[in-house]
């Protein structure tokens, strides 16, 4: 890991750069792809799970039997465990709920919202080196707590046809009510455009490699939103002298095995900390078995000394971190202060692992700078807010001239006089 210290603010925007290619580097690629698959459909979908999976599938649609088989494959105990943590998912974005909001803005003058959900919503599940299955779960409850009728979900399967059996547990568990054996950028095509046999969606949703995110960024300007731009997994942690070195850099570690561009951050104002921490990272790294990828990721990461916690945090806000861990004894100005973080975990026993996988919260989250500007996925994510009014005949007189008045200076006279007709005949 780079060490970095006491670095000057005009240094920063350096420093927070990721170790991601640019959108220039892979728009062609996506670009092309997605045309042919707007034009080709099924067909250009086999192509490149051909060309990129190693897999040549005559049905990519899974099937009731293979579900079957799926669930039971799956041991009993990670059943209760996925159980469990869809338990709690459920709770904390069933908590997101709000109810219908009436305001009577002038006599006569009724406004009101509602959430109402989005009918056809796309989940792309990643299911290369590492099947989330937990991804799943993330994306799957809130969409059927929101009420989505159609939850059509993607994933790479492996060289055999096969996708990973808690994937597919999950999703049957979750209601997902289409599945289908595609990755990469094609499955985001697939479910932009439409294909003869994946259904078009009216937003997309999940985490990616590199290629995927592009392709989402695509999708938007196909007509189909998206949940944001969630790139490659990152993970920030401050850290003073009351933290444990070791779960820091159990922590560091448990985002770098995402991916080779992956990156982890320490960011402490204590020197012990930061030694003590690069030693426990390279302890622990031997013992994993995706040391390789751990590796190439902690070569991209930095271990950074400040002098004091207000430069800390200035430094962490300008990151804007995916994830976020406050191991401090004054950890209550970290979590006042901090202002750009997908997800914050707070304490020595919070691990972001937490978050990942069961406490409730959802994990897929902004990442790349993005979260200055972009939620994490939750409930509202899969709803549409939607605007409602009444006006009575009392209710147009009482605001009828001012809207004549500033249809008038705006020169919109067919406004102006919808309004007019109105009040000469109240």
């Amino acid at each position: 890991m780079k060490k970095i210290f006491n670095p000057q603010p005009e240094t920063w925007s350096e420093i927070c750069k990721r170790p991601t290619q640019t959108f220039t580097d892979v728009e062609e690629t996506v670009k092309q792809i997605f045309k042919e698959v707007q034009q080709k459909g099924d067909k250009a979908i086999a192509k490149y799970a051909s060309f990129f999976d190693g897999v040549n599938l005559e049905n990519i649609q899974v099937t009731p039997e293979e579900i079957e088989i799926a669930k039971k494959e799956v041991s009993n105990e990670l059943k209760e465990a996925i159980q469990l943590a869809k338990s709690n998912i459920e709770q904390f974005h069933s908590a997101q709920k709000t109810d219908k909001i009436v305001v009577e803005t002038t006599i006569g003058v009724t406004c009101w919202q509602e959430k109402r959900p989005i009918q056809k919503v796309g989940l792309y599940i990643p299911g290369g080196t590492a099947p989330l299955f937990s991804t799943v779960l993330m994306l799957a409850v809130p969409s059927k707590l929101a009420g989505c009728k159609e939850i059509i979900m993607c994933t790479p399967s492996d060289k055999n046809g096969k996708i990973n059996a808690a994937i597919l547990y999950a999703a049957d568990l979750c209601g997902v009510t289409k599945i289908y054996k595609v990755g990469g950028i094609q499955a985001i095509a697939g479910m932009t455009f439409g294909t003869e046999t994946i259904p078009q969606v009216y937003k997309i949703f999940g985490p990616g490699n590199q290629f995927v995110t592009i392709a989402k960024q695509f999708a938007s300007q196909n007509g189909v939103a998206i949940d944001m731009p969630a790139g490659p997994s990152e993970l920030l942690v401050y850290a003073d002298e009351t933290a444990i070195p070791s779960f820091v850099a159990s922590d560091l570690l448990s985002q770098a095995e995402h991916g080779k561009d992956s990156q982890v951050i320490l960011v402490t104002t204590n020197k012990n900390v930061l030694n003590d921490v690069e030693e426990e990272v390279y302890k622990q790294l031997k013992e994993l078995p995706r040391q390789e990828i751990a590796q190439v990721a902690i070569n991209n990461s930095k271990l950074i000394f400040v002098e004091n916690e207000k430069t800390a945090l200035s430094l962490i806000n300008e990151y804007g971190p995916e994830h976020f861990i406050v191991c401090s004894k004054n950890e209550d100005y970290f979590v006042d202060g901090i202002q750009n973080a997908g997800s914050i975990f707070i304490g020595n026993f919070t691990p972001e692992s937490a978050g990942d996988y069961a406490s409730g919260t959802n994990h897929t989250l902004p990442t790349n700078g993005y979260s200055k500007s972009y939620s994490g996925v939750n409930l509202d994510s899969f709803l549409k807010a939607m605007t409602f009014q009444k006006i009575s005949e009392t209710g147009i007189q009482n605001i009828g001239k001012a809207i004549e008045t500033m249809a008038e200076a705006e020169g919109l006279q067919a406004h102006k006089n919808a309004v007019t007709l109105r009040l000469k005949n109240n």
